[in-house]
């Protein structure tokens, strides 16, 4: 037996040929076994946001919402709010050294935003949070200022949005080959997580995963085997989630690990090796063992398949939105899109 003879391993021999279980939410999930697949009854997911086209639809129903953007003196950041501004999506609030966010922002229309002039950076971010805190604004975007000193102002214990989980980075795909968004954690800020670490990336990407109308998000818990091995510890880590999922410590999603990315992601891979399983080949959210995998895979996945991209740092009391300068137009469009629909 693998996966700590869970429920949710890749065998059925603990099993009988029909079962069920009863999640927190009330619903009765079906599980019935047979000689060639496994069939999981859940909730309807007619809501279920399935690519960018239709999480921008949302967020512009949802929208705008108002966005505080920590030293915003910097072009691509204006850049992204002035296109989340046309298309209705999010209002801004700039806050930083008015001067020079003026003079980068050369040809784009800045009477359409709120600047609040700040000219020491520690100071743009501790006041940019706290129109977040205070509730003027809705949603954090980090401007020019390093990472440290954005989440050091996110995190400050007395003005901050500190929550009781960790920060972690949500990275959400839409991959040509996959049918539906795929939502993968953490490739940007939990260098190596340990095991409560993993438990809280886990439940803010499926909190992230809810707000786009994935009720029940499937999660895979990736690895490079699908047996639990001492000398491969994300299997060790996949096993004692998946246990806990059993007992009902992780609601409103369905876990299962260790599993390989071709299990988590194809069908005819997980049939082939004769896994059974409630996520293989139909997975909603992959949690990699550490930053460097996830950081390797998603920016594959852009550089080498085509996806798309956005993401979010989740954890804190309000969405945060850290955008690279090599990030496109519409990467940026996005992740502020999935910032107003998390909101």
């Amino acid at each position: 037996m693998r996966g700590a003879e869970c429920l949710c391993g890749g065998t059925n021999e603990r099993l009988p040929h029909h079962t069920s279980i009863t999640p927190d939410l009330g619903e009765e999930i079906e599980i019935v076994f047979d000689k060639k697949k496994l069939h999981f009854f859940d909730a309807k997911t007619e809501d279920m946001i399935r690519n960018f086209s239709e999480l921008l639809s949302k967020a512009k129903k949802s929208g705008p919402k108002r966005i505080s953007v920590a030293a915003a003196e910097d072009r691509v950041v204006v850049e992204a709010m002035s296109i989340a501004k046309k298309e209705g999506v999010a209002s801004g609030i700039l806050v930083g050294n008015k001067n020079k966010i003026e003079k980068i922002a050369k040809g784009i229309q800045l009477r359409d935003f709120e600047i609040v002039d700040v000219k020491d950076e520690t100071e743009a971010v501790r006041e940019a949070v706290s129109l977040v805190r205070n509730g003027s604004a809705d949603i954090l975007m980090k401007g020019f200022v390093p990472t440290n000193l954005f989440l050091k102002g996110v995190l400050d214990k007395e003005n901050g949005l500190r929550t009781d989980r960790v920060l972690s980075h949500c990275a959400v795909l839409e991959v040509p080959s996959y049918p539906k968004l795929l939502f993968l954690t953490d490739g940007g800020m939990c260098i190596r997580p340990d095991l409560q670490t993993k438990l809280d990336i886990i439940k803010n990407a499926a909190d992230l995963a809810h707000s786009l109308g994935i009720k029940r998000p499937k999660v895979a818990i990736l690895a490079a085997v699908e047996t639990v091995s001492e000398k491969m510890e994300e299997t060790v880590h996949a096993a004692e989630i998946c246990k806990l999922w059993e007992r009902n410590q992780l609601r409103n999603m369905v876990v299962d690990g260790p599993l390989a990315l071709d299990i988590a992601i194809s069908k005819e891979a997980a049939e082939h090796k004769k896994i059974k399983s409630l996520v293989a080949g139909d997975a909603d959210i992959l949690v990699v063992p550490d930053v460097a995998t996830g950081n390797i895979f998603a920016k594959g996945m852009i550089w080498l398949a085509g996806a798309k991209a956005s993401g979010l740092v989740l954890g804190a009391s309000s969405p945060c939105v850290l955008l690279s300068r090599a990030d496109t137009p519409e990467t940026k469009l996005y992740s502020i899109a999935l910032g107003v629909v998390n909101s």
